[in-house]
Parts: C-alpha cells; sequence; structure tokens
C-alpha cells in the first residue's frame, strides 16, 4: 500500500485550499477535492471505482452546502475527500458507514487546518522580517517555500500514515465493532446527506412554494421510477413552464420621479 498512500496523499495536498499547483483554487479545491471527483481518483488507485463514487456521491450530498467564508472552517473537505474515502472504501461496510466516518475526520481536520494557519502566521512574521532587511531571498522563502512545505507535511503526512495504516486495521476494527455501533452509524450516514441537501435548499429557495418543485423531483423518483435522465427532462420543463407563465411584478414610478414629471409638466 506505499505506492496507493503515496499518491492518495500527494492528491490530498494538491487538491489543498492553499495549494496552487493545479490552478490555484479552480484545479484544486473546486475540482479534485470535490468528493465525487476524490471517489473516482481513490477509487482508481485503491482498484475498486464502483465503490469509491458510490462512497463520494454519498459525501458529496453531506456536503454540497459547506461554505468557508473568509477561511472559516466547520469542516476540512480535504480530509473529507481523500483519508476519509479511502478508509470508507477499505472499511468495506457500504457508504453509510463511510460518511460517518468522514464527518468525524472532517471536524478533526480542521484541528490540522488551524495548526498550518498558526504556522503560517510565523513565516508571515518572517518575511516581515526580510522586507526590512531588503532580502529577496528570504521574502521569497518565507512567503513560498516555507508555508507549501507547511502544507505538505500537514497534508501529506497524515493522509499517508492513514491509508497506508489504515488498510491494515479498518477493515478488522470495523467487524470488531458491536452492531448496535454499525447500526447507529450506518443510520448517521443515511440522516446526514439529507441534512446537506436541507442546508442547500434553504440557501437557494426564497419563497418557501417552490419546495413542490423538489418534491415533484421526489415523487419521480420514489414512486414513478425515473431515471436522472428523465428527472432532468421533467425538471427542464416545469423550468420553462415558471419561467414562461410567471407573473410580471407591476412598473412602479418612485415618488421622486412623479415630482420631476410634474415639474416638467
Amino acid at each position: 500500500m506505499i505506492f496507493e498512500a503515496t499518491l492518495i496523499g500527494i492528491l490530498c495536498y494538491l487538491g489543498a485550499l492553499s495549494s496552487p499547483w493545479l490552478l490555484g483554487l479552480t484545479g484544486g479545491w473546486y475540482m479534485i477535492t470535490r468528493p465525487l471527483v476524490s471517489g473516482l481518483l481513490v477509487g482508481l488507485i485503491l482498484g475498486d471505482v464502483k465503490t469509491g463514487i458510490m462512497i463520494g456521491v454519498a459525501v458529496q450530498a453531506v456536503y454540497i452546502a459547506m461554505v468557508t467564508p473568509g477561511g472559516s472552517m466547520p469542516a476540512d473537505l480535504n480530509f473529507v475527500a481523500y483519508p476519509a474515502i479511502a478508509l470508507g472504501i477499505l472499511s468495506g461496510q457500504g457508504p453509510e458507514v463511510a460518511v460517518a466516518l468522514a464527518a468525524t475526520i472532517g471536524i478533526a481536520g480542521t484541528i490540522l487546518f488551524n495548526t498550518m494557519m498558526v504556522v503560517n502566521s510565523f513565516w508571515n512574521h518572517r518575511a516581515d522580517t526580510a522586507i526590512d532587511q531588503d532580502d529577496a531571498r528570504g521574502i521569497y522563502l518565507n512567503s513560498v517555500i516555507f508555508p507549501q512545505a507547511t502544507n505538505f507535511v500537514l497534508r501529506f503526512v497524515p493522509t499517508f500514515i492513514a491509508v497506508y495504516f489504515g488498510a491494515q486495521y479498518i477493515s478488522g476494527f470495523m467487524e470488531s465493532l458491536p452492531k448496535v455501533v454499525l447500526s447507529t452509524m450506518n443510520v448517521l450516514g443515511g440522516i446526514l446527506p439529507a441534512v446537506g441537501i436541507a442546508i442547500l435548499l434553504k440557501q437557494i429557495i426564497k419563497n418557501y412554494t417552490m419546495l413542490i418543485y423538489f418534491l415533484v423531483g421526489f415523487v419521480c423518483i420514489v414512486f414513478l421510477k425515473l431515471n436522472m435522465v428523465a428527472l432532468v427532462i421533467v425538471g427542464a420543463l416545469l423550468a420553462l413552464i415558471h419561467y414562461n407563465y410567471k407573473p410580471e411584478a407591476p412598473v412602479t414610478t418612485s415618488p421622486v420621479a412623479r415630482v420631476e414629471d410634474e415639474d416638467e409638466f
């Protein structure tokens, strides 16, 4: 597992919030750190693409509405995307248990993220000192090399250790857990994606009457047994009807405009 753990650790570093190598945040944080994408990549590395994608989809639903305003990190999605999904695949317990593992590891990952921010403040202070001393080499080292080295160590090393040693023990550990613990993890893992979807709906829906569209999609999937392609067509039809036939807001004239019109008259 040395080769596999190394690859997953490198991907974890490349997808970190502070890694600039894959077109900045575009290719890293906003692409390969999405659990849907990382599930495919980790599945390819571990030789189980189907399970990787299934776990990635389930985990993506949990964190689909997560935002990081001002660097505030409620959960470290980078650790969710790589060591957590890798351990979920290696555990062999299904997507529900993997989601519960991901939620735990994601919260623990915020400790390492905050540690990186504290250490980087030290390099920032040294860079300020180098500026005062007109030391171009010191500025480069303390603003580019040392912060990225810190980021690499805090991403690669925990991921490598988790995947390399987890491959040997995670399956046996999960099988040794009491059934009540596994059942609880399954239940929580099944609820968390619904929580993620609910948070997303809370953010994007301004008028609660719009929830009827979401319920229509639920009925199409659960009761009418439509696949995703058919559901997309139904959704496009409903969107077209709503756009074409929604009532237009009446045009009102402001009091200032009416006064100006009367003055001109």
